[in-house]
């Protein structure tokens, strides 16, 4: 089995993919995406009133080629951290147990402790409104709210870092990507169902904070013990080992 085949039946993959799809699902439940949503949309589709047929499928686009241009820079970010796994393969426990730490101090400021540390860079420049400025907004994005979604980030970065492979890191950003970004494309769309996901969201954004914060505070905690590090050890080992039946 090679390429994508050899990522997918990675025994470690097993867990980083499921944690990296919900790092970036909590990520749009943030206080720092969430409220702007629809000013998000607005701005990369150039319409803000009601949005109907073609106005739609415009926003729809909009929303595709902003979530586009932040996973390129996530997609960066993972890939770095993943080459630097690989160079420091040798020390990879002992960096996962400092990592464990950020990974806890990361949760404890998405619970809403060291809030000043929870911040954005907003680049002193603009993005063009509409389709054509859509991509850019979406990389200025990606690197000016990064500071805003680095307890969940963080997370990703981490396992990146641990996975130790160019090709997992890759995955493992385009799959927060698809996490933070699928929301959005969902919005855009317009969907009864989902307006009132996002109205409960808003309503209960505490509640997610806590709950997003106690998952990276545990993930945190595992590396901390090196419970994390024989736990993928052993998950890898019984997937290698499997034998299908037919």
């Amino acid at each position: 089995m090679t390429g994508l085949g050899d990522l997918v039946a990675n025994g470690s993959l097993l867990v980083a993919v499921p944690i990296a799809l919900l790092a970036g699902l909590v990520s749009f439940a943030s206080p720092c995406v969430l409220p702007l949503v629809p000013g998000y949309l607005g701005y990369v589709s150039g319409f803000t009133g009601t949005a109907e047929g073609r106005d739609r499928r415009r926003m729809l686009l909009g929303a595709a080629l902003f979530v586009l241009g932040f996973a390129v820079v996530f997609v960066v970010f993972t890939f770095a951290f993943s080459i630097a796994g690989i160079l420091l393969l040798r020390w990879v426990d002992l960096i996962t147990r400092i990592v464990g730490v950020i990974v806890i101090a990361m949760g404890l400021v998405f619970i809403g402790r060291f809030t000043a540390v929870q911040r954005t860079i907003r680049p002193s420049w603009t993005v063009a409104t509409g389709l054509g400025g859509a991509p850019l907004l979406g990389v200025v994005f990606g690197l000016g709210w990064a500071p805003c979604i680095g307890p969940t980030l963080a997370v990703v970065l981490s396992l990146s870092f641990t996975e130790a492979s160019a090709g997992r890191g890759v995955l493992l950003g385009i799959v927060y990507s698809l996490g933070l970004g699928i929301p959005f494309l969902l919005v855009a769309l317009g969907l009864g169902w989902v307006a009132g996901s996002v109205a409960w969201l808003k309503r209960h954004i505490r509640v997610v904070n806590i709950a997003g914060g106690a998952m990276l505070v545990a993930v945190g905690v595992l590396m901390v013990t090196g419970l994390w590090t024989l736990f993928l050890e052993s998950l890898q080992g019984m997937v290698s080992g499997f034998v299908p039946a037919v």
